[in-house]
């Protein structure tokens, strides 16, 4: 069994190291409503019954959908509870994300998250994409403003290299990073490193491996038939055990797959499993 199962994320707040990720639980694209509302709902409720205590979303989920579902279904929330949303990332088309970073913007974002989460702070409010036509010092100025109001805890960045972490920084404290990252995709291990060493938790979006990397001759198949587990498992409790930083969200709107990736917290790989699957990537 993994025992390091918890992370505190700014110094404050404990949370499970193993998160969900609801950006699923909208339409195609993650756009518009969901193909079953009530389900939706049923797989959030669920995951805080299994012991979920983050769950990670972004207004441009839906867009705004996601929190809004969110809220209905675990508001008022429970004391352990945090829900962690984002801004940054516009939504002109179902087909289009473009970054928009303009402070007046964040500003607004951050309002609208607060009132369609129905909660007067958000405890982690992370800008989705550096908008290359602002300066960063703008961007996270205005989120520490936020933060400085009241309206926001923690502040967290999403897609970012070490050297822009550096740079927000100087201007804000920073608590938290997400960077795709999985078994196979370690572009951001430098990232993932430096995290480690500043104690800023490093949530990997996009966490299960899957494509050409989960056939059955494959090292991660072969360590999934060993531990009667499934590869998603296997992807999930290989994150866990690489890193203390990394805090996986996987998304899911099946209940069943929900409960299979929450398992893999008590998945444990022997060292030999994970040199073998260190050489997956």
């Amino acid at each position: 069994m993994n025992d390091n199962k918890d992370f505190l994320l700014g110094g404050t707040i404990r949370i499970g190291r193993l998160g969900y990720g609801a950006m699923r639980l909208t339409g195609p694209d993650a756009w518009g409503e969901p193909a079953d509302r009530p389900s939706a709902i049923a797989v959030l409720r669920r995951a805080v019954e299994c012991g979920v205590t983050f769950i990670d979303t972004a207004d441009a989920y839906g867009p705004g959908v996601n929190e809004e579902i969110i809220a209905e279904a675990l508001h008022p929330y429970p004391a352990d509870v945090v829900v962690a949303t984002k801004a940054g990332q516009s939504r002109p088309s179902q087909s289009e994300w473009k970054p928009l970073g303009r402070p007046e913007y964040l500003r607004q974002q951050a309002e609208l998250s607060l009132r369609r989460l129905r909660v007067e702070r958000l405890d982690l409010f992370q800008l989705h994409r550096v908008d290359p036509q602002v300066p960063l010092a703008d961007q996270i100025g205005a989120l520490k403003q936020l933060q400085e109001e009241g309206k926001v805890r923690h502040i967290g960045l999403s897609e970012v290299t070490v050297a822009q972490i550096r740079e927000a920084r100087a201007v804000a404290e920073i608590v938290s990073v997400q960077n795709r990252y999985n078994l196979t995709n370690r572009r951001y291990e430098d990232v993932l490193q430096y995290c480690a060493r500043e104690r800023l938790a490093f949530i990997p979006w996009e966490p299960i491996v899957d494509g050409n990397h989960v056939q059955t001759d494959g090292p991660l198949a072969a360590v999934a038939r060993a531990l009667d587990a499934s590869t998603a498992q296997v992807s999930l409790a290989w994150l866990l055990q690489h890193s203390p930083a990394l805090l996986p969200i996987p998304g899911t709107s099946s209940i069943t797959h929900l409960e299979e990736n929450l398992a893999a917290a008590d998945l444990e790989l022997t060292p030999d499993q994970m040199d073998l699957l260190g050489t997956a990537a």
